[in-house]
């Protein structure tokens, strides 16, 4: 008998949990149940690539009537196909109040024809979407919150101000990953718990109990073509990785970079590091490249229930209180010691005199 049929589903996590408080109901757990039903229905849909006609634009290639977001985005057809999933599989099940996603510009009223909820649900479909084409990982972000009593009642709409709530208020958060095996990593904020999708019995198999992170590390990931427009207290602790045992590290760092979100958050979780997508001065438009609401919070709980830590560079970042559903904002977690460092260079003052490769004539990334 194979050995998957002795772990732990999904299913039996969840009533594992809820046991743990007597007076619950059902619907969380039927809520997270749907959400990774929406995962498998992706997963499948990105494992068959081209064969399921996934690849490329939607509504046509790049310059000939391609969809664009609510950011400004060119949409890929699976982004539009992780959008619906998402949607269709939990709309209906009497938990929501209202949805919001990174593909949709106001929120998404539940139908009248359903009954409604006590939660709300914010979403990215597909995160590292510009990975598809390519065959690089990919994966899906969700946040559960509370939802205000005013917009649980029957004929009431879900608001944009329904939904800004600081992270810290998260009931819930995960993302799936979708890889070489499909997995969903997920916190009810008692820690993080991973599981493993078996592709013959269709079911989410607990493997990955309690996930830690190392507080120390030596292993970073940042775009470093945006290094012209850092913030000095970036280029600072960058510089002092590159320079290696011989800097005032002493000891040598490696880098990384893969342009998805979930599968840099996955490979910390799995192996420790520091990711950085800091506010910088590319475009001061945006505070930010990634989104508070459904990104950078659940992420952040998610690490910070795995001990580690997620900050703007100056504050946690699931104590920041969002201003409007698309918010945008700089991004850093990992290993705690080294999201601690990055803090410090932040919050000190610039007289600061410590050592710092920033001001060496030999920084590898400075600018002629």
């Amino acid at each position: 008998m194979p050995l998957t049929q002795y772990r732990t589903t999904l299913t039996q996590f969840l009533i594992e949990e809820r046991r743990r408080y007597p007076s619950a109901g059902g619907d969380f757990n039927s809520l997270i149940l749907n959400v990774a039903l929406a995962c498998k229905s992706i997963a499948r849909a990105a494992a068959l690539g081209e064969l399921g006609g996934m690849l490329g634009n939607a509504g046509g290639a790049e310059g000939a009537g391609s969809s664009i977001n609510v950011q400004g985005e060119i949409q890929k057809k699976l982004d539009v196909l992780s959008n619906a999933a998402f949607l269709h599989t939990t709309e209906w099940g009497g938990q929501l109040a209202g949805m919001v996603s990174e593909e949709m510009e106001q929120p998404y009223q539940i139908p009248r024809q359903f009954p409604k909820g006590k939660y709300l649900l914010v979403f990215d479909p597909l995160d590292g979407s510009s990975n598809i084409d390519v065959n690089v990982s990919v994966g899906s972000i969700f946040s559960v919150l509370r939802a205000p009593d005013g917009c649980q009642r029957v004929g009431a709409q879900a608001t944009e101000k329904d939904f800004l709530q600081p992270g810290s208020t998260q009931v819930a958060a995960g993302y799936a990953i979708y890889g070489p095996s499909t997995m969903l990593v997920l916190t009810v904020g008692n820690g993080v718990n991973g599981f493993t999708l078996d592709p013959q019995l269709g079911e989410f198999m607990l493997t990955h109990r309690q996930m830690q992170i190392a507080p120390d590390t030596d292993e970073f990931a940042i775009n470093a073509s945006n290094s012209r427009f850092w913030e000095a207290p970036i280029t600072r602790y960058v510089d002092e990785c590159l320079a290696g045992a011989s800097g005032v590290r002493g000891k040598d760092f490696n880098m990384r970079w893969i342009a998805s979100m979930v599968a840099e958050a996955h490979r910390i979780l799995m192996r420790g590091g520091v990711f950085m997508y800091p506010r910088d001065g590319k475009d001061s438009a945006k505070p930010g490249r990634l989104r508070l609401l459904y990104e950078a919070n659940p992420i952040g709980f998610l690490i910070e229930q795995a001990g580690g830590k997620a900050s703007t560079g100056r504050q946690s970042i699931t104590e920041v209180q969002p201003d409007s559903l698309h918010q945008r904002i700089g991004l850093i977690f990992g290993s705690r010691h080294e999201v601690e460092r990055i803090e410090r260079y932040h919050n000190a003052p610039e007289s600061d005199d410590l050592p710092n490769p920033l001001f060496h004539e030999r920084s590898l990334f400075r600018v002629a």
